[in-house]
């Protein structure tokens, strides 16, 4: 274990903080199938590149505050993000080195799994099966990967997050 001083945890707070108010935004029905799950891009991010610093608990905090925000039942996306912050936390060395285009069809694999976790606990639950469209905020957020990932790697370098 490393005895350097961390750096720029304001900075990753900020970029939740603010992946939690685009989840949040209001939108149009049509636009609203089509919006990407922030807060797991987000939390993929930082999993990948500073598994040291943001892992499986910072999922589940994340994934509880998500649930309060949207009034889901509370843990279920705290489940299904501490699965997604393990798998990144595990494979973070195999995926860091992935082309661009093959960390993308990894970020889908892994928003995939974390809307089967929440379809699962919707199921149990009792809710209504989801449309086709369920799926659409993982391939959004499988084609904005390269985007969010060169956005979060400058403010990374910018503000020496480490």
């Amino acid at each position: 274990m490393s005895l350097a001083r961390h750096h720029g945890g304001f900075v990753i707070l900020l970029s939740f903080g603010t992946a939690m108010l685009l989840t949040i935004v209001p939108l149009s029905d049509g636009v609203r199938s089509f919006r990407p799950d922030w807060v797991a891009l987000t939390l993929i991010f930082w999993s990948l590149v500073l598994p040291y610093r943001v892992s499986v608990g910072s999922g589940f905090l994340a994934g509880l505050l998500l649930d309060v925000l949207t009034g889901t039942l509370l843990g279920q996306h705290a489940l299904a993000l501490s699965l997604v912050a393990y798998l990144c936390v595990r494979l973070h060395l195999r995926i860091r080195a992935y082309p661009m285009w093959q960390q993308s069809l990894t970020v889908l694999v892994l928003l995939v799994l974390q809307q089967l976790v929440v379809l699962w606990i919707d199921s149990l639950i009792g809710r209504p099966p989801h449309p086709f469209s369920y799926w659409l905020p993982s391939l959004v957020g499988m084609v904005l990967w390269p985007l969010v990932y060169r956005i979060l790697t400058a403010l990374r370098i910018n503000f020496s997050v480490s």
